[in-house]
């Protein structure tokens, strides 16, 4: 039987906190610890920049994730357990797959609409302060996703969403050039539910795209 691929990441955009350790640290180990699986976990320090504009904030944050993980057992013999930023083909992917991404699919995206909605309730122009990294957001995490084949993509429900457009995306890119991605109904809940792919921030209950 052909083993499932399991893919999960973490934002670097605060310190770890007792709500990352319950929600996505604890399970990630347990559910490493696990057979039969090909299990990909990363520090997803490209979508960091999003909103943490300072190389030495997002290092550092980086750092103390990753040393978070690994002194609660994660054991990097049994996952692929990276930084997404040293894997050159995600951003190469994620170009790739802005150039079918369909930009309607795009505007639909929670995130972006929450900022526009804030803006125009703020009586500003929709896009202010709106940045190509948040619109495009949810392409780089299809690229993160569609890169390893991904069956399983535990995530927050805030997150769903985006699993969702990189299924989207993967049927524009097969459209244009064949099926090189499968558009497969990946699970983002069940016992992987708790998983999530935000870091910690001064302020546990804020969200992050």
């Amino acid at each position: 039987m052909e083993r499932k691929t399991i893919l999960t990441g973490i934002t670097p955009s605060g310190t770890p906190h007792l709500g990352n350790y319950i929600g996505m640290f604890k399970p990630a180990v347990a559910m490493s610890a696990e057979d039969g699986r090909k299990i990909f976990y990363f520090i997803s320090d490209l979508h960091a920049l999003v909103k943490c504009h300072s190389a030495a904030r997002v290092e550092r944050f980086t750092l103390e994730i990753a040393a978070a993980w690994l002194a609660l057992g994660l054991d990097p013999q049994r996952v692929l357990f990276y930084r997404q930023s040293r894997i050159p083909e995600i951003a190469e992917l994620h170009w790739i797959l802005s150039c079918v991404a369909p930009k309607g699919l795009l505007n639909r995206a929670h995130a972006y609409k929450a900022v526009r909605d804030q803006n125009t309730a703020g009586g500003v122009d929709a896009d202010t302060d709106v940045s190509l990294g948040l619109f495009a957001y949810p392409v780089l995490m299809a690229a993160d996703i569609l890169l390893f084949d991904a069956d399983d993509v535990p995530v927050g429900k805030d997150q769903v969403q985006h699993v969702e457009i990189a299924r989207d995306i993967a049927g524009s890119f097969n459209a244009r050039y064949g099926v090189y991605f499968l558009r497969k109904s990946r699970r983002t809940g069940g016992s992987a539910r708790c998983l999530t792919s935000t870091a910690a921030s001064p302020k546990p209950t804020r969200s992050h795209p």
